[in-house]
């Protein structure tokens, strides 16, 4: 009869499973967050409402407003969540103890990665229904929805990856503050809600190279041109670099 063995076998999960560990307490930490639903949630759900009933006031239907808000889930979901959250993270020493774990530091940006995915996959799915709900009826052609496809995903990165560069350089007080800044600026005067045709003349050469307005522009038209994957591809190329030269892992 063979002996039972009581001895200890200390060894790590596989990679895989330690990833998505991370990633669904991620997921899980960023829905109970108030302030991060506030601005996935609750801001983009009010502006639809507001858009559905008031946007022909300022000719901005919900045919506009809807594919617009959109834009604005993965401005604020990409950029602004991820710059604040680590953040704060950073700055209570959460990142450095993650990072000598057997998580590793690239577990931990891909766990970061697929949980920003999740949350940011059921965010838009529960606007787009609430679009739906309200009157939305999107025309889906099929270059123009690829083009939409890939603009969400190279935003999404290009913010996620300048969110990081902005919470990996500054303290947490001044990335809050920064981070919440330009989210509201972009909302008021970077396209992301008004098309780049209703900006004047001057003003709208430099607005088509803000990544909210390639992105905006990439999910209203039926027939969106190519041009916003470019501008995309450069801020989302510009981001990645910028991150992994000035991103530090301790306060």
């Amino acid at each position: 009869m063979t002996a039972l063995d009581f001895s200890p076998a200390p060894g790590a999960a596989p990679a895989g499973r330690r990833i998505l560990t991370h990633a669904r307490t991620e997921a899980g930490l960023w829905i109970r967050n108030g302030e991060q639903l506030l601005l996935a949630l609750v801001i983009p759900i009010g502006i639809l409402i507001g858009g559905r009933f008031f946007g022909d006031r300022l000719g901005l239907d919900i045919a506009v407003t809807a594919p617009s808000v959109l834009g604005l889930a993965i401005l604020s979901s990409g950029f602004t969540s991820v710059a604040i959250t680590t953040g704060f993270e950073r700055r209570y020493g959460v990142l450095e103890r993650l990072a000598a774990t057997p998580l590793t530091k690239t577990g931990l940006l891909l766990g970061k990665a697929v949980a920003l995915l999740w949350v940011t996959g059921g965010q838009l799915v529960i606007l787009t229904v609430v679009g739906l709900a309200l009157g939305w009826r999107p025309t889906l052609q099929p270059v123009a929805a690829v083009i939409a496809i890939v603009a969400m995903v190279l935003g999404l990165i290009a913010y996620a990856a300048w969110g990081l560069a902005l919470a990996g350089t500054l303290r947490a007080e001044v990335t809050l503050a920064l981070a919440n800044l330009v989210y509201l600026a972009m909302l008021a005067v970077g396209a992301v809600m008004v098309p780049v045709a209703m900006y004047p003349g001057r003003v709208r050469a430099i607005v088509e190279l803000l990544p909210t307005a390639a992105l905006g522009e990439a999910l209203r038209g039926g027939a969106a041109p190519v041009w916003p994957l470019f501008v995309l591809l450069i801020w989302a190329v510009l981001g990645l670099f910028f991150a992994r030269k000035v991103f530090r892992w301790m306060s």
